[in-house]
């Protein structure tokens, strides 16, 4: 037992951006995820441009991820990533997949499996996506993901969707 207190959970964040100067907006975001309550930035990975992920004709991306340390529950740090898209002007209208100023997903969240109508996560699609991969392998090479393992054994493959380390 922990005597009643609460135990800091690690969650990982992916973001990403191809709208309004994405490398700005990226960096915009770790700013603010920096000064979520009840939380600590704790790693930053560095930024990969990657081709869009999905149907629809777009820019390229840049992607990042970030690390966490949180005693937020899993729900309130996704209203909170949530409220970070709007202050950076996402609208949620727009078309799945499509080009957007940021998106902020809640990747990981400590060894928690949620599934329900407002949260999934582990993210859904994480396994395939080198966009969350690599970045993620960057500032946690030894993390187990819940219901799929360790994330060093997860076969990422460096040339789908097209990916380059810019920073």
């Amino acid at each position: 037992m922990n005597g009643g207190r609460q135990v800091p959970v690690s969650a990982y964040i992916g973001l990403g951006s191809n709208l309004d100067d994405p490398i700005r907006q990226i960096d915009d975001a770790f700013k603010l995820l920096d000064t979520l309550p009840k939380s600590d930035l704790v790693a930053r990975s560095s930024m990969y441009r990657s081709a869009p992920y999905g149907p629809v004709e777009q820019p390229d991306f840049i992607n990042a991820v970030a690390g966490m340390r949180t005693m937020l529950p899993a729900v309130s740090l996704l209203e909170l990533l949530q409220a970070i898209e709007r202050t950076q002007g996402r609208a949620r209208e727009h078309e799945r997949w499509g080009p957007r100023v940021i998106d902020l997903d809640l990747l990981v969240f400590g060894n928690q499996e949620i599934t329900d109508t407002v949260l999934t996560v582990p993210h859904p699609g994480i396994a395939e996506r080198n966009f969350v991969l690599l970045p993620l392998r960057e500032i946690a090479p030894n993390l187990l993901i819940p219901g799929l393992g360790s994330l060093s054994d997860i076969v990422v493959d460096v040339d789908e969707p097209r990916i380059e380390r810019i920073s």
